[in-house]
């Protein structure tokens, strides 16, 4: 059993920044990551994914971004700076490990990893964000089975799709940019809500940067609908309705279900199409987490990123935890500082 004053869980931007701070405030930590290396999941994003925050807004405590401020960082660079950081910074990583649960008691946390290892500590810090786990639904399974289909998270480029239509479901940020990307060489038809667009030329302004993404998310029942409504769908930002119609994008009603192992519409259309992209989101991979840590709607229940149920436990990352930014490579240093300063007024009560 390795004991320390926190354990981080997640590599990534999130957990490098808890980590920063945690040595700024002389605590003694680990991180553990259960990629080979930290940026490995932005590595695994499609090939052609640029941030739409531009590289001042990408930085992490103490190391500055390794590009023109206002050049927005493709994923692979992205990946890298955090690989860069994690080496400068020396800090105590212990890549490819997957934790297998979490449980506390008498104010002991206890961590445990796949491989066996035991971690116990004071609090524990969940940095693995709200994106770990792939959705689809359900009714997927009812599709031919000769009919190819992927998440966004597997897709890396238009080599991945077989010749013929193309349906993408979803009407965020990536079911635009794969759209458009795939509309060069294919029929494409992207199902789902119109989410509205924000120019990435506002995302570069500080004013912006201060005046909204700043902002606090409204606590109470207002709060709760923000949240449940951008977790359905994110407005576009590199794309907008008028560019996904430049491109010969096909927009439809969302997917209700299949018929004759095809995609049905909402509105009862059946589409004929060579292959599926979902492009549905994903939900926080969460599992090894204690079963008390959880609300009602089955994420983390917390208050500014501070368990509301499990004393000394702490969140990074997640959607809307403080600011609208908080999910944001922009917002989350800022919840770094904060959560690791309120566990650590906990642990000296």
């Amino acid at each position: 059993m390795t004991e320390v004053d926190t354990v981080v869980v997640g590599g990534g931007t999130a957990g490098l920044a808890a980590a920063w701070h945690l040595r700024a405030a002389g605590k003694r930590f680990v991180v553990l990551e259960r990629d080979d290396r930290p940026g490995d999941v932005w590595r695994r994003r499609y090939d052609s994914l640029r941030l739409f925050t531009p590289a001042r807004f990408c930085r992490l405590p103490g190391l500055p971004f390794p590009l023109d401020p206002r050049a927005h960082p493709s994923r692979t660079e992205m990946a890298d700076y955090l690989s860069e950081y994690a080496e400068h910074f020396a800090m105590p990583l212990h890549t490819g490990v997957r934790v297998r649960s979490h449980t506390v008691d008498d104010g002991k946390h206890r961590i445990t990893a796949d491989n066996g290892t035991v971690f116990e500590a004071d609090s524990v810090i969940a940095a693995t964000g709200a994106f770990g786990v792939p959705m689809i639904p359900a009714f997927a399974g009812d599709l031919s089975p000769g009919l190819p289909q992927m998440h966004s998270a597997d897709y890396r480029n238009p080599a991945n799709v077989p010749p013929g239509p193309v349906l993408i479901v979803g009407a965020g940020t990536s079911a635009g940019d794969i759209a458009v990307e795939l509309a060069r060489e294919h029929e494409v038809w992207m199902a789902g809500p119109s989410t509205g667009s924000v120019p990435v030329a506002l995302s570069r302004s500080r004013v912006l940067q201060r005046l909204v993404f700043s902002r606090r998310v409204p606590s109470g029942a207002l709060g709760g609908l923000v949240r449940a409504k951008v977790r359905r769908a994110a407005p576009l930002v590199w794309q907008s309705p008028a560019s996904l119609r430049a491109a010969g994008v096909r927009r439809v009603p969302r997917v209700a279900g299949t018929r004759d192992g095809r995609p049905r519409l909402a509105d009862g259309r059946v589409l004929d199409v060579a292959s599926v992209v979902w492009c549905t989101g994903y939900r926080p991979g969460f599992g090894w987490l204690t079963p008390r840590a959880f609300g009602p709607d089955g994420w983390p229940a917390h208050r500014r990123g501070i368990s509301a149920t499990v004393p000394g436990l702490g969140f990074v990352g997640l959607p809307f935890q403080n600011t609208f930014s908080s999910g944001l490579v922009s917002g989350i240093p800022t919840d770094a500082a904060v959560v690791v300063n309120r566990l650590a007024r906990h642990r000296s009560r």
